[in-house]
C-alpha cells in the first residue's frame, strides 16, 4: 500500500466518509455531514511530518464530534500505532495539541474538531 493510500485508509477508519481535503467535492456534490477532511503529506525516514484532519459536523451539540475525536485518539493509543506500507511503516503518534474544537463564522451549527498526529514514515523513500 502506497503512502497516500495508507493515509486515506487510516481516516477512512473511523466510519465516516473521508476526504483528501485537495478533493472534496463542491456544490451540489458536497459531502453531507458527519465527515472528515485531512491533508496528505509524505517524506521518508528522518524527516517527521504534522498530518492533520478536521472532524465535520453540524449540530446544536459537541457530543458525538467529541465521541469520534476519542475513537480516533483511541486508535492511536498513548504511544503509538504503526501501520505497513510499501517499503517499511508509517508510524503515528498523537500531535500537540492533539485536537482543537473550532466553529464556522458563516454557520453556527457547524461543529469541527482540528485533529493533530505527527507521522514517520520508516521508509527509504
Amino acid at each position: 500500500m502506497k503512502k497516500e493510500q495508507a493515509i486515506h485508509q487510516f481516516w477512512s477508519g473511523f466510519g465516516l466518509k473521508a476526504y483528501d481535503e485537495q478533493t472534496v467535492p463542491t456544490g451540489d456534490d458536497a459531502p453531507a455531514f458527519p465527515y472528515i477532511t485531512y491533508e496528505v503529506i509524505t517524506d521518508s525516514l528522518g524527516y517527521p511530518v504534522a498530518l492533520t484532519g478536521s472532524l465535520w459536523y453540524r449540530s446544536t451539540s459537541w457530543t458525538d464530534i467529541t465521541a469520534k475525536k476519542d475513537k480516533i485518539a483511541e486508535s492511536i493509543g498513548y504511544g503509538h500505532k504503526t501501520i505497513k506500507i510499501d517499503g517499511g511503516y508509517m508510524y503515528l503518534t498523537r500531535g500537540t495539541p492533539f485536537a482543537q474544537r473550532m466553529g464556522d463564522e458563516n454557520d453556527n451549527m457547524i461543529r469541527r474538531i482540528y485533529i493533530q498526529i505527527n507521522c514517520e514514515y520508516l521508509t527509504a523513500d
